[in-house]
């Protein structure tokens, strides 16, 4: 039952990570580097809040979670693909303008610096399956098999691919090269705020800087499976599995809480140490038309 019990856990930890590791699978694969998936889930998480508080619904709020997301998404596209904006420079200055943005008008929506009331949310707490009677976790592990269906079968796909390859080729039949990126960049801001939507209404509430790292680590994810779905939702799984183990160690109380906070983020640094330099990213990665 323990062995279960942790698995389950692994599992409803992943969601975040398979959310925002699928979009920035999407997004790198048309040759926009993802930076950006930690200001996209900590727009989703703010949004998400705003609209299951104003409107007492949680799919109210999935809804609002989405569109900042994409409105996030919004503006990386139009900073990095219509003015040819630096991919990591505008990606860092949309983490930072999250992270701003959700500070202040987290005091001016709630009144406070640190977390929003109570906000209505999906079930899922109780007992050992208790997580599977959310249904945002269902989406969340449906969405890496969509998205590897989606590059793998479908002509969006195809054109995905070609362009994060070979856009000028991809031009020269005829994709729409900007317009690919502008849709594989709103898909990453889309899947990527689910993600943050996730956290913010698994746990009823919106705290200043709750994604804590995870769009990083999502980012790690897709870069360790090798911008692969299948791979980087192993991966995904494998992170999860580490932040589980990282809590249980902290209830244990064996080691002290400093150390077993790192866990997760130790984890990351070896995984890609072993992988950069050995993975080939798609080749116009971070590169203009």
């Amino acid at each position: 039952m323990p062995v279960l019990s942790f698995i389950m856990q692994v599992l409803r930890i992943a969601v975040p990570y398979l959310f925002a590791a699928s979009g920035g699978v999407v997004a790198e694969r048309a040759g926009v580097v993802s930076l950006t998936l930690e200001g996209f889930m900590l727009s989703g998480a703010f949004g998400a809040t705003l609209g299951s508080y104003y409107s007492g619904s949680p799919w109210i709020g999935l809804l609002c979670g989405l569109l900042a997301g994409l409105f996030a998404a919004a503006l990386h596209a139009i900073a990095s693909l219509r003015f040819r904006a630096d991919q990591v420079v505008s990606g860092i200055a949309i983490n930072l303008l999250a992270v701003g943005a959700t500070r202040f008008f987290l005091r001016f929506a709630f009144d406070s610096s640190s977390n929003s009331p109570r906000v209505p949310g999906f079930g899922g707490q109780g007992g050992v399956f208790g997580a599977f009677a959310n249904p945002v976790v269902w989406i969340g592990l449906l969405t890496v098999p969509a998205v590897a269906w989606l590059l793998a079968r479908t002509p969006f796909g195809l054109r995905v691919r070609a362009v994060g390859e070979h856009p000028v080729a991809a031009a020269s039949v005829g994709v729409p090269v900007a317009r690919v990126r502008y849709l594989a960049v709103a898909a990453s801001g889309v899947l990527a705020g689910l993600g943050g939507a996730y956290l913010s209404l698994d746990q009823h509430q919106f705290t200043d800087g709750m994604t804590a790292g995870r769009g990083f680590i999502a980012l790690a994810a897709v870069i360790f499976g090798r911008w692969d779905p299948k791979r980087v939702a192993l991966a995904c799984l494998l992170f999860a599995a580490a932040e589980t183990f990282q809590i249980q160690l902290q209830g244990a109380q064996l080691i002290p809480s400093q150390f077993v906070e790192m866990i997760p983020y130790v984890l990351t640094i070896v995984a890609l140490a072993g992988v950069v330099g050995r993975a080939a990213p798609p080749a116009a990665l971070g590169k203009a038309e």
